[in-house]
């Protein structure tokens, strides 16, 4: 449900975003070069189904994240999952109540540097 607003939200504002559900489906969608390649990559640390953290360092390591920015969003009670993102190298990241909220402004603020 939650990222159904976040696409709306993103799409609304200009943004074109789409939903990967996984780290394969993420791999894939960075290494298809028959499709533009992202400006950012929005993780939700609230999912248990995917280690965002883990996943951003596994996908530095092989060098598949080229000039892309990185923001992740997290419940504001998890401050260790907001840690634990920070030292994984995410450039941004917020509690998913602003996310909630101010998404296509969190986003444009990441792009403008």
């Amino acid at each position: 449900m939650f990222g159904s607003r976040l696409l709306s939200s993103l799409s609304e504002a200009g943004h074109e975003a789409e939903l990967i559900g996984s780290e394969a489906a993420l791999r894939g969608r960075l290494t298809d070069g028959g499709r533009p390649f992202p400006d950012a990559l929005v993780a939700d640390l609230t999912d248990d189904r995917l280690d965002g953290a883990s996943m951003l360092e596994a996908l530095r390591a092989e060098d598949l994240l080229g000039g892309l920015r990185s923001l992740a969003f997290f419940s504001h009670v998890e401050t260790a999952v907001r840690e634990r993102a920070r030292q994984a190298g995410f450039e941004l990241v917020v509690p998913r109540s602003r996310m909630a909220r101010e998404a296509a402004t969190v986003l444009d603020g990441l792009l403008a540097g």
